[in-house]
């Protein structure tokens, strides 16, 4: 994947701030970023991306199961390009990784259809050897793990590698009159609407795990999966997906030289 846009002027600035010396900033708790200085890494600044996307349109058949793919890749992209902007600005800071990662869904007054991706976080770099902890690429890592369960990692000998997710926008099936009617007074299983939401969430879950297999991680921790329906009416549902891959610490790199595409 190509290089998102350049940082516009404002981050730029900002960044260079803080490279300069000035406070840094955070959205880290007390504790959080006490249990960060105690494992020897220093927080250098408030990191963000951001995407504004507007989303297609895609006609499913009423009757029919099926997955939005116009709709998934919509919302997987936006999310990269955000999160891409996100490790750009770690890298400026010559950060080793970003720590509790939040990824935003937003909607303004401008369309329905138009949404802003948001992904945030803290940059961190380790104190006794800059550049080291870094992911194989030799881009940052990416983490949505709290400053704690960071910590509890790194005293476990793990290592974040990055932030993966999976995204699958389905169209889950309308029922049909007869169908309806013969449901009307009993407790029985609708098997239509059960294999669709169970194979929704089987595509999400299994892309998460190929990307994590593709940063040739050793697992996935702190998966969350959540359901949202945005836009699009009660029979198109998005699951999504995330978690951070990790592998042992002894695999980390040695100060690589990042290339233009990033490890997403």
């Amino acid at each position: 994947m190509a290089d998102p846009n350049p940082l516009p002027a404002a981050a730029q600035q900002r960044l260079g701030s803080e490279q300069a010396g000035r406070a840094f900033t955070s959205d880290l708790s007390v504790e959080e970023y006490v249990l960060l200085e105690q494992a020897g890494f220093d927080s250098l600044g408030l990191v963000m991306g951001t995407s504004i996307y507007h989303v297609g349109i895609q006609v499913a058949r009423w009757g029919q199961n099926q997955e939005l793919t116009t709709l998934t890749n919509a919302m997987y992209q936006a999310r990269i390009l955000a999160m891409q902007r996100m490790l750009i600005e770690a890298h400026t800071l010559g950060a080793d990784g970003i720590t509790g990662v939040k990824l935003g869904l937003h909607m303004y007054a401008w369309g329905q259809e138009v949404l802003e991706f948001t992904a945030m976080g803290t940059a961190i770099r380790f104190r006794a050897a800059p550049g080291t902890l870094r992911a194989p690429s030799g881009w940052p890592f990416s983490s949505d793990l709290s400053a704690r369960e960071f910590y509890l990692l790194h005293q476990a000998g793990k290592w974040p590698v990055g932030l993966v997710m999976g995204v699958c926008v389905y169209h889950i099936a309308h029922q049909g009159v007869m169908q309806s009617l013969r449901q009307v007074g009993q407790n029985v299983e609708m098997p239509q609407f059960t294999n669709g939401i169970y194979e929704a969430r089987e595509l999400a879950l299994n892309r998460m795990q190929t990307e994590a297999d593709q940063l040739q991680a050793q697992g996935v921790v702190g998966v969350d999966l959540t359901v949202a329906n945005h836009v699009w009416g009660e029979h198109a549902t998005e699951f999504f997906a995330v978690g951070t891959a990790v592998r042992p610490s002894g695999t980390a790199t040695q100060g690589a030289t990042p290339t233009l595409v990033l490890p997403l």
